[in-house]
């Protein structure tokens, strides 16, 4: 990702794979974006949740040859300092490491669908765009 361009959260990129609404938005981005290697964690989770092959969902994400950030050192203890600012928003340590990365990279904005995150952005000095 070059500075500017988007991170994408767990749920954004679910978005775009089950085509739900705000998917176009996600797909638009993508040329640019990354993704915290915590979210793709959880988004693996979730297809297989939904009853994917496993393999099969991995296949599926490489397909889309998006960059995974793994989370180092300095990410995540990024993450874990956001959680005093964002004790009251409740997220997750999938939102931690997203808007940790975020901040890392300067990004453009963080693409999500979790209102949650958008409350506390202008707190973590990063830009969350709701994309539905």
């Amino acid at each position: 990702m070059s500075k500017g361009g988007h991170v994408l959260d767990a749920s954004a990129l679910l978005c775009l794979l089950f085509d739900e609404p705000g998917a176009d938005r996600v797909e638009r981005a993508l040329p640019d974006a990354v993704i915290s290697a915590a979210n793709l964690a959880e988004v693996t989770a979730k297809l297989v949740d939904r009853g994917l092959d496993g393999n099969e969902a991995l296949a599926d994400l490489r397909e889309l040859d998006l960059e995974v950030v793994a989370l180092d050192r300095a990410q995540a203890e990024a993450a874990g300092l956001l959680r005093s600012a964002t004790r009251e928003a409740d997220l997750s340590l999938g939102d931690w490491a997203c808007l940790a990365l975020a901040q890392q990279r300067g990004a453009a904005s963080t693409l999500t669908t979790d209102p949650r995150q958008a409350e506390v952005a202008s707190t973590i000095g990063v830009t969350v765009e709701l994309i539905r």
